[in-house]
């Protein structure tokens, strides 16, 4: 399973990768969970207690960017390969957090404006490439948009996941978002509604979209786990965790129920 989750910053995006990424550890895959926001919090949803202050994102190695890019990333205009050497990357990154999830810091390109051509961004997009079309279960927790993906990475990518909360804002972002994705070839895109409080609520949800994967209700637990420095899997008596474990059934049904269909041809 290959799952790319994005949404307005501040929807509880992080939360949900972090906690879908345990949940399918737990389940027995093999799972890479790839931290591509500028926040870099997803390591604490994950519960990876350890400082990682010292991690540094792939996006900030100007030694190693320059080295397989042959242009240091401070440089624009420079010639530089399209594509880098990065198979030797992901094990050599990653760091092993609870139920044998993989954690890699990716990160993503501060400056140069969307969509640059720079040795980091092309970096980036082929380290993303090489990690989503390999043998690992892989979930990714993006910024705002889908910077890192384009035609040559969405075609190894199972779906894309938007969250989004009851409000205008947030839900204009998670439909920019679907939009960009039918644009590059991505076939599945998903919708989940968190911080559901009422009913008013997830109606005002599901009269917007018409692909919604589950509705997370706000749940004080949610809060409580942050505040302790906790991951939410360890709070399975709250709404939001029961929620979620919902929303992982449903995905692992309709890929598994994919690959029959597939196998059966």
């Amino acid at each position: 399973m290959k799952i790319c989750i994005t949404g307005k910053g501040g929807v509880g995006k992080t939360t949900f990768a972090g906690t879908l990424a345990r949940m399918l550890a737990r389940d027995g895959f093999d799972v890479i969970a790839i931290d591509a926001d500028p926040a870099h919090n997803l390591h604490s949803t994950l519960g990876i207690k350890e400082e990682i202050k010292g991690l540094i994102p792939l996006a900030e190695m100007g030694d190693l960017i320059e080295e397989r890019t042959g242009a240091s990333p401070d440089v624009y205009g420079a010639v530089f390969k399209l594509n880098p050497k990065v198979s030797d990357l992901p094990q050599k990154l990653w760091i092993d957090a609870p139920d044998g999830v993989k954690f890699i810091l990716m990160g993503t390109v501060k400056k140069g404006g969307s969509g640059c051509t720079c040795p980091a961004n092309v970096m980036l997009k082929t380290f993303l490439k090489q990690v989503l079309s390999g043998e690992h279960d892989v979930i990714v927790d993006m910024e705002a948009g889908i910077e890192h993906l384009g035609r040559g990475t969405a075609k190894y990518a199972d779906a894309l996941i938007a969250v989004t909360e009851a409000t205008p804002n947030s839900m204009e972002v998670a439909k920019k978002i679907m939009n960009l994705a039918s644009d590059i070839g991505l076939e599945k895109t998903y919708v989940i509604g968190n911080k559901v409080a009422s009913d008013e609520e997830e109606k005002f949800i599901n009269k917007n979209f018409d692909n919604i994967l589950g509705i997370i209700p706000f749940d004080y637990k949610v809060r409580e786990a942050e505040m302790n420095g906790e991951a939410l899997i360890n709070f399975p008596t709250s709404k939001a965790f029961e929620s979620i474990l919902k929303i992982k059934n449903r995905l692992v049904k309709e890929r598994f129920c994919e690959k029959s269909k597939i196998q059966g041809r």
